[in-house]
């Protein structure tokens, strides 16, 4: 057990969400649930019943209600839920329209832009009413190459109300990148700004738009959001128009929200498509919808008087996760830009000014702001900060304490982890527990999660496969162009029939916690043990000589030894010494096992879109072997560093 940090007064536990959930499952099934792990075990025990009460805890609009809850519980992929509902994912996310702020949009140029909740919804509505005289029908696909500002959850939710299915990219997308997501979808419309703001740097966007419309036929019209310019010239762009003109200015427009099934397509995700074109996940509105507001409400604790942040992309899930906060009537805080710039604080200070409650972020920014020494609650008034999330990849014990030290003492440090997949989580926040050094908090109501050993026997404190052994509603329902379902059955059922394996490492604690250790196909084998590569990475994190790091298995003499990549802070530099330093600290505070018989300096790490490691595009490229889409890749380049080096090579 990792250390505890923090634990909520008995006062604090009994205001939540949670706990109001927990009488209301109490009355409704004569039950006598106490805490939060009596409470999970009902709802993984009692899986219909708890999304039925989650439905009516949460208040889903629905113009027609579900005849049955889940068709068959035991059958994954494929259990039909809540058939007969007709509903709108959109209707329920402007359920408010009132003068309170529903969305405050902050850029890297300073810009401060608000809007109410009902400037939102009129400004949804003028858009809804234009795609519908564009001939956008339901089940067309409506798109986004933006940045992470206000129009671009306008425009989904436009798409949406009419039905339409909406899928985004965000702007620092390459050409290829864009094609290799939006070809495969065949969309009708596509939003885009201009350009956006990136470290202090005005960056266009209609360059590539002109590119991506060469080869993207499917478009019959783009509506261009001006951000550099007032009136960008759009000229050279077919069939585009300015969003201003676009957009009907008809005065006091009701949407006529279209009613649709549950399982209706609302988004389609992506793959990160390292290794191919990426795969296509479409999801259900109503799936998407229930299991949101889940976890905002139970395990992130928002509420109407919240106002929440998340440091996101378009291009990420939780663009789309933060965005169903609206159907709590919360104050959504965007940001678009470098989180860095002007200084390491620029968030911190947002947060301050904007008195946000719940903060959301990645290990990775973490692991900076302490690389960088920054102490934002030494020069900030984080006063209104009730709840710090982290995701994107583990946070090291490092980590969980720096928050504690540098941030605020009495908040809640959430770890959350789950996919772009199934678009939330299967491990995430009790706001009713307490929080322990390294340690998600518990796994996700009525998310069936176990970890499995190499013979696919449940394990409970020690590290095995995360699986999940009971359908959820936000499974993807289909994959695009996978008739047959074939990618599908592929992507999470191939290894263990009708479960779900969705490729961490993980440990589930005596507590009922649940501890990270990365990628199971990342998973270092030396000697035929398995090695989490997070493990690694906690020690290394805690060397502030070094910026970053990478780890990876490479075949040698008949076994796998572990190589340790460093990207140096500047000023430093890659010493005998310095590498003794890690290798001691691998084997004292993990193992003997766990220490890289190599470790080399690289001038960069290479990362997803969506700021992952990928491990494994490195361990082809040490094997000599292609990387099949660097496209998919924000530093394509950094593989280079990579290529032939002398030290991997035998004898």
């Amino acid at each position: 057990m990792g250390k505890l940090l923090w634990k909520p007064s008995k006062e604090r536990a009994e205001r939540t969400n949670m706990h109001q959930f927990l009488n209301f499952v109490n009355k409704r099934f004569d039950q006598r649930l106490i805490d939060y792990s009596s409470l999970y075990h009902w709802s993984i025990e009692h899986i219909p019943e708890f999304w039925a009460s989650m439905w009516k805890f949460a208040g889903i609009k629905a113009s027609k209600p579900y005849d049955e809850i889940i068709d068959d519980v035991s059958k994954m992929p494929g259990a039909k839920w809540f058939s007969g509902a007709r509903l709108n994912f959109a209707e329920n996310l402007l359920r408010y329209r009132d003068d309170r702020t529903a969305l405050i949009f902050k850029g890297e140029d300073r810009v401060d832009r608000r809007l109410s909740y009902a400037e939102l919804y009129e400004a949804v509505a003028g858009v809804a009413e234009s795609l519908r005289n564009a001939d956008v029908q339901v089940g067309d696909r409506v798109v986004g190459f933006m940045p992470n500002m206000p129009e671009t959850i306008i425009a989904m939710l436009a798409a949406t109300s009419i039905g339409a299915t909406w899928s985004s990219c965000s702007p620092d997308f390459g050409i290829k990148g864009v094609l290799d997501r939006f070809g495969q979808i065949q969309p009708k419309v596509l939003f885009t700004a201009d350009g956006y703001f990136f470290k202090g740097k005005w960056i266009d966007s209609i360059g590539r738009i002109s590119s991506i419309l060469e080869e993207l036929h499917s478009i019959e019209k783009v509506v261009v959001v001006p951000y550099m310019e007032e009136r960008p010239d759009i000229n050279g762009l077919l069939n585009a128009t300015l969003y201003q003109d676009f957009k009907s200015t008809k005065p006091h427009l009701d949407i006529d929200f279209e009613q649709l099934p549950f399982d209706h397509p609302l988004y389609i995700m992506y793959s990160s498509g390292t290794t191919g074109l990426p795969k296509c996940m479409v999801q259900g509105a109503g799936g998407i919808l229930v299991h949101h507001l889940k976890e905002l409400m139970l395990h992130t604790d928002l509420k109407r008087e919240d106002t929440i942040f998340y440091f996101t992309t378009c291009g990420w899930m939780m663009w789309n996760w933060l965005v169903s906060s609206l159907a709590v009537g919360a104050t959504l805080v965007l940001f678009d830009g470098n989180p860095f710039h002007p200084n390491p604080g620029a968030l911190w200070k947002i947060a301050q000014d904007e008195k946000i409650s719940i903060f959301g972020t990645s290990a990775g920014y973490i692991a900076a702001l302490q690389n960088a020494g920054e102490k934002p609650a030494q020069t900030y008034d984080l006063s209104s900060l009730r709840t710090v999330l982290s995701t994107g990849s583990p946070l090291s014990k490092e980590g969980f304490e720096y928050i504690y030290q540098e941030i605020g003492s009495d908040l809640q440090l959430a770890s959350i982890s789950g996919g772009t997949d199934l678009n939330g989580c299967f491990a995430l926040g009790n706001p009713m527990g307490p929080v322990y050094s390294g340690e998600l908090q518990c796994r996700g109501l009525a998310m069936k999660v176990m970890a499995f050993d190499e013979k696919g026997n449940s394990i409970v404190n020690r590290q095995g496969e995360l699986v999940c052994t009971a359908p959820f509603p936000s499974m993807p329902i289909y994959f695009w162009n996978d008739p047959d379902g074939k990618k599908y059955h592929e992507a999470y059922f191939d290894v263990y029939p009708n479960i779900w394996r969705h490729g961490d490492y993980i440990r589930i604690t005596e507590q009922g916690g649940v501890v990270i250790y990365g990628r199971s196909d990342a998973t270092l084998n030396p000697g035929g043990v398995r090695i989490g590569t997070a493990e690694i990475y906690r020690q290394v994190d805690r060397i502030k000589a070094v910026e970053d790091a990478i780890v990876v298995g490479q075949r040698w003499k008949g076994d796998v030894r572990v190589v340790l990549f460093v990207r140096m802070s500047e000023a430093h530099r890659l010493t005998d010494d310095l590498v003794n330093e890690i290798k001691h600290l691998i084997r004292t505070n993990v193992s003997p096992r766990h220490v890289p018989e190599l470790i080399l300096a690289v001038p960069d790490i290479p990362y997803t879109h969506n700021m992952k490691k990928v491990e494994l595009a490195v361990k082809k490229v040490i094997h000599n072997q292609p990387v099949l889409n660097k496209d998919a890749l924000k530093n394509p380049e950094a593989l280079e560093y990579y290529e032939n080096i002398k030290e991997l090579q035998a004898e």
